[in-house]
């Protein structure tokens, strides 16, 4: 068994190439934030995208969650893989994944940058930070069971075979992580006025409605100085 790895800054586009990669180098396995993928499918683990919180997510990425990492080194096991290729944003990572895992050596790291233009792993990091998209190089429908409710799109991955013929190398799919919702807080002028109404009954203070308040002072005003 041979391992190879992809590594590279969160969001530069590591799981939108990884079946790229694989298929160039010839893995037949891939390794991506905490699942074992072969064929096509998810053989074992748990995704650190189904985590609620990035701290959760890193752990689970990294197989320091308890049992986590026995499932994917049973699977792995069981599936006798012949390269694997495992995705991680750095050198140091991809080998404690390595490590955790009891996997060989790793013979190959491969950076993002050497096979993504800027504008490609600029335009990737939009797509995180504004809209919060993460892709898993596995089809759609092998997905549902995994993450139901995550959803958001399959895409397709087209790459070109030669200067007149594309191939189709795999299917991805679009989710997007709890912890990666994103939104607006708007708090209501009828909230905010519930909140000072609400204040205003434990003060030593008279409040009123604000369409009133100018009436009910200038009155006061008044009987003052009828007093």
């Amino acid at each position: 068994m041979d391992v190879i790895a992809l590594v590279g800054p969160s969001g530069t586009g590591k799981s939108h190439r990884a079946l790229m990669v694989a298929r160039q180098n010839k893995a037949d396995a891939i390794i991506d934030d905490g699942i074992l993928i072969k064929d096509n499918k998810i053989i074992a683990g748990h995704s650190a995208k189904r985590e609620a919180s990035k701290i959760m997510a890193i752990r689970r990425a990294v197989f320091v969650v308890p049992g986590h990492a026995e499932e994917v080194r049973n699977a792995i096991e069981k599936e006798q893989p012949n390269r694997i290729l495992i995705l991680g944003t750095s050198e140091n990572m991809v080998h404690r994944i390595d490590k955790a895992l009891n996997l060989p050596p790793i013979s190959k790291i491969i950076n993002i940058a050497d096979i993504a233009t800027k504008a490609e792993m600029a335009k990737a990091q939009f797509y995180r930070n504004r809209e919060g998209k993460h892709i898993i190089p596995v089809p759609t429908i092998e997905l549902k069971p995994h993450f139901s409710g995550y959803l958001i799109d399959p895409i397709q991955s087209f790459f070109k075979k030669s200067s007149t013929k594309r191939r189709r190398l795999g299917e991805k799919s679009i989710v997007r992580p709890i912890f990666s919702y994103y939104g607006r807080l708007i708090i209501d002028d009828a909230a905010i006025l519930s909140i000072i109404k609400h204040i205003a009954k434990d003060k030593d203070f008279d409040y009123c409605e604000p369409h009133t308040c100018d009436l009910n002072h200038e009155l006061g005003e008044q009987n003052s100085q009828r007093i």
